[in-house]
C-alpha cells in the first residue's frame, strides 16, 4: 500500500470535485473497507443516499493494491465508476503519489459484436456447401439462408460494420448505429454457442475475447451482478481471479445470484436452438420436432404457470415436465448427431456448424442437470402465460456459495443504501466473519422531509380502501401541485388510480406504459407539475433531484406475494419463522428504497406518504421503520399539506 492514509488520499480526490462536500459518513465507510482489506475480514456497509459510496470504497481499493471485481445492479452505475470515478482517483492519485490503477468493464458475451457472425449476414464469405447424412435423412446440399436481414437490417448491418473498423470495444450499447433486436441477434452470440477464440478465425481480433483479455490484465473489473452470478455458477471460468468482491447495490443480491445460478429452460430456449440448428441442417423433418417440441414445452408448463412443479412422490420435476425433459434430451442427441455427420467445405459452414454443435452441447447438459438436483432446489414457473419458462433456483443462496467455498476465497465488501436485517444469513456470510456498519446519510432528512402514515384509512383489503387512497392523491397532489411520483404494488391499482385521480386534479398525469421508461423520467423531470404513477420497477433507480418531485406516494407496504413460488418454498423451509426472515425483511427493504426516491440532493425537500395504515398500527411497524429513512414522522394531514404548499412556493 503507498504511504499514504485512506483518510488522505480521499481528501486528494474529493477536493478535486469542483462542488466538494464535507462527507463524514464518507470517510468512515472508507475506512471500514481499509479495515475489511487490511484484515481480509467481510464487511457490510449501510450508507445513505448522497453518502458517495463508490468512492468510498474504490480509494482504499486502490490503496490497497489488490485485484477486485465491483459488481452493480445499474448500468449507469457502471458507467459512473468506469468513466467517472476511476478516471478521477487515477488522474489526482496518480499526479499526487503515483499510484497507477487500471480497470475494465466486462459484459457478457452477447453484449459484444460478433465478426465472424458480420462476415456470415454480409455474405463476405461463401455460403459454403454441407454433405453427409444421419438416420436416413440427407443433410443439406448447401448451407440455408436464414440471415436475411431484409432491406432496412442489412443497411443496419452495413453501418455496423463501418463503425467496428472504427472501435475499439465492439460493444453494442455504444453502437451510434439503431439497432433492432432482430440485428442484434443476428451479428451476436452468446456464451452458449460460442465455440471459442482458438476455433474461430476471428478469434484473434474478437472484441469479446478482447474485452476478457483487458479484464484478466486489470486491477479492477467492473460487472453487472447478473454476470457475477453466471460465474459463479460455471465454476468461475468467466471472470478473472481476484481476491476482493465489492457489490454495490447488495440488497438485490441473493435474488440476482438464485436467478443466474439456477436453471432457466422453456419453449424460447428450443425455438433458439432451432434458429442456430437451420443455419447449418435443411432437414424440414427435424425443424418440424424442434418447434413440435417447443409447442409441448408450452402445453406443459403453462398449466403450472405460478406455482411450483414439483413431482407427486417428492421429486423436483413433475412427471410430464420430467418426460418433456427427456423427449427434448433425445432429440437434441439426434441433431448433435446429424451435425457431427455434416462435413463442411469452408469457414464460414464450419463456423455455423460448430456454433450449433456447442449449443447443443450446452442444452444437453441443462437437460441432463434437472434431473440431478436435490430436494434443496425448487421448479417453478412465473406467471407468464405468453412465455412460460421453467425456472429451477436453489432453496438457501447462501448454503450454495458455501458448498463453493465461496467465501473463504475473496474478502467481500457489500453496500446499499438499504441494507436487509437478515443479508448475511440469506447469502451464508459465517456469523463471526463480518462486520456490519452504518455510516448514516448527508441529508437532514429531520428538517427536509416529513413520511405520512394515514392511520384512519380501512385496511387495504377493505373495498373501501382504493376509494380513500384516490382521495387523499387528490388532496396532496393539489397540495404539492403536482411534482408527484405515486407508487403502487400492482400495474392495475396503478391505473385504475390514474383513472380516479386524472380528472379530478389541474395537473398532467402521466402513467408508466405510455412511453418507455426513460422518456417517461425525462417528461416528468422537465416539467414541475407533472405527476408520475408508476409500480415496482420504480421503487428504485430514479433519480429526479430538485423541486420536480416533492411528494413521493405509496400504496401499501410492499410485501412479497404470498404465492410466489420460489419464496413460498423457502417459507416452507423454514416454518414459523417465515414472516420475520422472508417477508418483513423483503418489504422494510422495499419500502426504503421506495422512500428513497424522494430526497436525491441535500437542498431537496418533500414528503413520503405510505396510505397502508398498518405502517401506523401493525406490531412489526418499528421492523419497517427502522429500515426508512430518518425522516419527521407524522399523521396530521393538515400539517403535511402545509409542508407541501410551502415547498410549493
Amino acid at each position: 500500500m503507498p504511504d499514504i492514509g485512506v483518510r488522505d488520499a480521499l481528501e486528494l480526490v474529493t477536493g478535486a470535485l469542483s462542488a466538494a462536500e464535507d462527507r463524514p459518513g464518507q470517510r468512515s465507510m472508507a475506512m471500514h473497507v481499509a479495515n475489511a482489506l487490511e484484515s481480509s475480514r467481510h464487511v457490510i456497509v449501510q450508507a445513505g443516499t448522497g453518502t458517495g459510496k463508490t468512492l468510498a470504497y474504490l480509494v482504499p481499493l486502490v490503496l490497497s493494491g489488490r485485484r477486485a471485481v465491483v459488481t452493480t445492479a445499474t448500468k449507469a452505475l457502471q458507467d459512473q465508476i468506469a468513466n467517472n470515478d476511476l478516471p478521477l482517483i487515477a488522474r489526482t492519485l496518480g499526479a499526487e503519489i503515483g499510484v497507477d490503477v487500471n480497470w475494465a468493464v466486462l459484459k457478457g458475451r452477447s453484449n459484444y459484436v460478433c465478426r465472424q457472425r458480420l462476415d456470415e449476414v454480409l455474405g463476405r464469405g461463401s455460403k459454403g456447401s454441407a454433405s453427409g447424412s444421419a438416420s436416413g435423412s440427407a443433410a443439406a446440399p448447401t448451407l440455408p439462408d436464414v440471415d436475411d436481414l431484409g432491406a432496412t437490417g442489412r443497411s443496419a448491418a452495413l453501418r455496423i460494420d463501418e463503425w467496428c473498423r472504427r472501435n475499439v470495444s465492439g460493444d453494442v450499447a455504444d453502437c451510434p448505429v439503431a439497432v433492432t433486436e432482430r440485428v442484434r441477434q443476428a451479428v451476436t452470440v452468446s456464451s452458449d454457442e460460442c465455440p471459442g477464440a482458438k476455433r474461430c478465425p476471428h478469434g484473434e481480433t474478437c472484441f469479446a475475447e478482447q474485452a476478457r483479455a483487458a479484464a484478466s490484465a486489470a486491477d479492477i473489473v467492473i460487472v453487472n451482478s447478473h454476470l457475477y452470478g453466471l460465474d459463479i455458477g460455471s465454476g468461475g471460468v468467466l471472470l478473472p481471479e481476484h481476491e476482493v468482491l465489492v457489490v454495490d447495490e447488495a440488497h438485490g443480491l441473493e435474488d440476482i445470484l438464485s436467478g443466474s445460478v439456477g436453471i432457466s429452460f422453456g419453449p424460447g430456449t428450443l425455438r433458439w436452438f432451432a434458429g442456430i440448428f437451420r443455419r447449418v441442417v435443411s432437414d424440414t423433418d427435424l425443424h418440424t420436432r424442434l418447434a413440435n417440441a417447443a409447442d409441448e414445452w408450452k402445453r406443459v408448463l403453462l398449466p403450472h404457470a405460478g406455482r411450483r412443479v414439483a413431482g407427486a412422490t417428492g421429486e423436483l420435476l413433475s412427471s410430464s415436465i420430467r418426460e418433456a425433459a427427456n423427449n427434448s434430451l433425445l432429440l437434441i442427441n439426434e441433431c448433435l448427431d446429424v451435425l457431427r455427420g455434416i462435413a463442411t467445405s469452408d469457414e464460414d459452414g464450419n463456423q455455423r456448424k460448430l456454433r450449433a454443435t456447442t449449443a447443443g452441447g450446452r442444452l444437453v447438459d441443462t437437460l441432463g442437470t434437472m434431473n440431478e438436483l436435490k430436494s434443496d432446489w425448487v421448479a417453478f414457473v412465473p406467471d407468464n402465460a405468453e412465455n412460460p419458462v421453467l425456472e429451477i433456483a436453489p432453496l438457501d443462496i447462501g448454503r450454495e456459495l458455501n458448498k463453493r467455498d465461496f467465501w473463504n476465497t475473496r474478502t467481500a465488501v457489500l453496500t446499499s443504501a438499504t441494507v436487509p436485517a437478515n443479508l448475511s444469513a440469506r447469502v451464508g456470510l459465517p456469523d463471526e466473519g463480518f462486520d456490519a456498519e452504518d455510516v448514516g446519510s448527508p441529508f437532514d432528512y429531520e428538517t427536509n422531509s416529513l413520511l405520512y402514515v394515514t392511520n384512519t384509512f380501512p385496511s387495504p383489503n377493505d373495498p373501501a380502501f382504493d376509494a380513500h387512497v384516490h382521495d387523499e392523491l387528490v388532496h396532496l397532489i393539489r397540495a404539492a401541485g403536482g411534482r408527484t411520483l405515486a407508487l403502487f404494488t400492482s400495474l392495475q391499482r396503478m391505473r385504475d388510480a390514474a383513472a380516479a385521480v386524472r380528472s379530478r386534479v389541474e395537473v398532467p398525469i402521466i402513467v408508466q406504459g405510455d412511453i418507455q421508461k426513460n422518456l417517461l423520467v425525462e417528461q416528468f423531470a422537465d416539467d414541475e407539475a407533472t405527476c408520475l404513477f408508476a409500480s415496482a420497477g420504480f421503487f428504485q433507480g430514479i433519480d429526479i433531484p430538485g423541486r420536480t418531485l416533492s411528494l413521493v406516494t405509496i400504496d401499501r407496504i410492499p410485501f412479497p406475494r404470498p404465492d410466489d413460488p420460489l419464496l413460498s418454498a423457502r417459507r416452507e423451509q423454514v416454518g414459523d419463522r417465515a414472516f420475520r426472515e422472508i417477508d418483513l425483511p423483503r418489504a422494510a427493504t422495499q419500502l426504503a428504497q421506495a422512500a428513497g426516491r424522494l430526497i436525491r440532493h441535500r437542498t431537496d425537500r418533500g414528503v413520503v406518504t405510505v396510505f397502508d395504515p398498518r405502517l401506523a398500527t401493525a406490531k412489526y411497524r418499528a421492523s419497517i421503520l427502522s429500515a426508512m429513512p430518518p425522516m419527521r414522522r407524522t399523521v396530521d394531514r393538515r400539517q403535511v399539506g402545509d409542508f407541501l404548499a410551502e415547498i410549493a412556493r
